[in-house]
């Protein structure tokens, strides 16, 4: 039950900022809900993976890639641009904690006068899985596109 909720507050919270978003690039009135419910979809699935301890850089790839697939289900049924729903819909995870982490990190490293090895650490870590992160969002958001609309087989 515990996880029941902890999913369904999930999408309700990462759902309001893609609205936000949503509106900000000017979508349609017509087209917020779907931005919505992709964002939800999305960001609730990368959350249930997290809970089942896969790394946050795996989850963002399998949630981006099924925000992908969802957002090309939506521009068929609606006969829109799949982007008109993906990048609102991928905004909320975007890895905001972990970018302002190493910049406060880095920020911290040349204001000492001497090398500090745990935030030397803290910059390095947090760097790369800001990096890790946006790039599982690039490639996992990309993939279904690149796939569903291949004028060749596969094999």
């Amino acid at each position: 039950m515990d996880m029941l909720w902890l999913l369904l507050n999930d999408a309700l919270f990462s759902a309001i900022p893609a609205l936000g978003f949503a509106m900000l690039f000017n979508v349609p009135k017509r087209f917020l809900p779907y931005c919505a419910i992709a964002a939800a979809l999305g960001h609730s699935f990368r959350t249930a993976l997290l809970q089942l301890e896969l790394p946050i850089e795996w989850a963002t790839f399998a949630a981006a890639a099924l925000v992908g697939t969802v957002t090309i289900a939506f521009a068929r049924r609606h006969l829109a641009p799949p982007l008109l729903y993906a990048v609102a819909a991928i905004i909320p995870m975007i890895p905001g904690t972990y970018a302002f982490n190493t910049v406060i990190a880095l920020v911290q490293l040349t204001a000492q006068s001497q090398v500090s090895p745990a935030l030397t650490g803290a910059v390095i870590s947090n760097g790369l899985k800001t990096v890790f992160i946006l790039g599982a969002l690039s490639v996992g958001l990309a993939l279904p596109g690149l796939l569903y609309f291949r004028t060749r087989p596969v094999i």
